[in-house]
Order: structure tokens, then C-alpha cells, then sequence
């Protein structure tokens, strides 16, 4: 298991009680993950906390756990935990939080989040929201549907899923998480 006391900042992740800048959040990454989930930026709460998805609302915790991606549900503060089931998370955006709309285009570094894609090589990658989806796909959400999409040469097979974020509650269903559950079950030996 990581000890989230001594994680690093820019490579896995920091201890949640550590003192962090206030407008990102740690990478959870390494090696020989299954899924990684990538958010378009932490949000206001989630930075403040120092938690990935941490906001009021949230549904990511609960849905992990619901479609059984995770054996219980855990809480924000115990993201690290995530490493020792095989599942990362990261943003697009490193240096600033807020809502998808507060981002400016400026913050988004793709190029960084492809080198660390290719340097540290999930099976899958799953964007919570079209917004991140969009950006680095390069295409307009509209032209995005929501599930397993098309392979990208030498990346990770690549899902969308329904924002969990409370923001986009009126889009929410489930259908895509599924799909993603269903995949990992079905691709390999899901670790617990």
C-alpha cells in the first residue's frame, strides 16, 4: 500500500495533511495502473481540501464503489489509497481550479499529460467529463459520445464518462461508468 505520509508532490501524491499550494493537486500515478481518471482541474473545494473530487455533491466516491470499481466506498481524503487498486488521477489543468468554464485555455498542458501517459502507461484512461475529453481529443463536446472511444495510436484505450460533478447534475447517468466497469472486469482480473 503508499504510504501517504511520504508521497511526493509532481509524481505520485502528497500526505493530505500537508501543506499544498492551494490551486492543484498532487498526481496519483505510477506504473502498472489500469485506469487512470482524468479531470479537466480540481475544483474549488478539491484544492482547498487538498482531496481529489472533494466538492459537496460529488457523486465520484459513491459510483466508484456503485458500479464496483471499488470494494467500498472511500472517501476524498483517502485518494491515495486508490494506488493499491490500480487506479490513478490526474488533471489537465495543474495550476488552476475551479469550475471547466474558470479555466483558461492557457492552464490546459496536454503535452504534459500525454508524456505522462506515455511514461507511466495505463491500460485505460477514463475522462470524468466531456470538457477534459474535449481538450484532448480535440473535439467539440458535442461531437462526443459518452463511453469507450476509438483508439488513439500508442495511448491507453480511452473512455468518457458523465461528469460526477454536482455542476452537471442534469446530464448525469450512470451507463458510462458501467461500461468502464464491465471493460476493466472483463480485461483483466479486477484487483480486490
Amino acid at each position: 500500500m503508499a504510504d501517504v505520509g511520504t508521497l511526493a508532490w509532481d509524481t505520485v501524491a502528497v500526505a493530505p495533511t500537508a501543506v499544498r499550494a492551494p490551486d492543484k493537486l498532487p498526481d496519483l500515478l505510477r506504473p502498472d495502473l489500469d485506469i487512470v481518471f482524468v479531470g479537466t482541474a480540481a475544483g474549488l473545494v478539491s484544492a482547498r481540501r487538498g482531496h481529489y473530487y472533494a466538492g459537496p455533491g460529488n457523486r465520484f466516491w459513491r459510483t466508484l464503489y456503485e458500479v464496483g470499481i471499488t470494494p467500498r466506498e472511500f472517501a476524498p481524503r483517502e485518494f491515495a489509497r486508490l494506488l493499491d487498486l490500480g487506479i490513478g488521477l490526474t488533471d489537465l489543468s495543474k495550476v488552476a481550479p475551479g469550475m471547466d468554464h474558470q479555466i483558461a485555455d492557457d492552464d490546459f498542458n496536454l503535452p504534459t499529460f500525454e508524456e505522462k501517459l506515455r511514461a507511466y502507461r495505463p491500460r485505460a484512461i477514463a475522462f470524468t467529463g466531456k470538457k477534459a475529453a474535449g481538450l484532448w481529443l480535440r473535439r467539440r463536446t458535442s461531437r462526443i459520445a459518452y463511453g469507450r472511444q476509438r483508439p488513439r495510436d500508442n495511448f491507453p484505450e480511452v473512455f468518457v464518462l458523465c461528469s460526477p460533478s454536482s455542476a452537471a447534475r442534469r446530464y448525469w447517468r450512470l451507463n458510462s461508468w458501467h461500461d468502464l466497469a464491465d471493460w476493466l472486469r472483463t480485461t483483466r482480473p479486477w484487483r480486490f
